[in-house]
């Protein structure tokens, strides 16, 4: 259920590399709980985050829940077709609705994450 090549933060985020830089979204597990999501206010382009800062948060019809930063770096890229389509996450949290790219400042974080068995063991516990 969970993309092997990803790596999770005990927050519910995912994160994919592609050399240097991290795509970053919620997984399918925390969109499910959140519910229907309306709204995604994601981080501005530009903007420096370290590992576990806050860098948006998604609204849904249950409660609104902060996304955190898996990794540290600099944010280099925005989804803005979740500005329109916010449902996106629930409809594809794994690919279309990723949230935003960071730079990574040190990649070597991404080994601080879980990978997908351990993620789904702590979403079973």
């Amino acid at each position: 259920m969970y993309p092997k090549e990803f790596r999770y933060s005990k927050e519910h985020e995912w994160i994919a590399v592609d050399g240097d830089v991290a795509t970053v979204g919620i997984t399918d597990f925390a969109q499910s709980e959140l519910g229907d999501i309306v709204y995604v206010e994601g981080p501005a382009s530009g903007r420096r985050v370290g590992a576990g800062e806050v860098l948006g948060t998604v609204e849904s019809v249950k409660a609104v829940s902060e996304i955190y930063a898996p990794v540290g770096g600099e944010v280099v890229a925005v989804n803005a077709a979740l500005t329109d389509a916010p449902q996106t996450l629930n409809t594809d949290p794994h690919k279309e609705g990723w949230i935003c790219r960071i730079r990574m400042a040190a990649p070597h974080e991404v080994d601080d994450l879980l990978d997908a068995d351990a993620y789904e063991k702590l979403i079973l516990s």
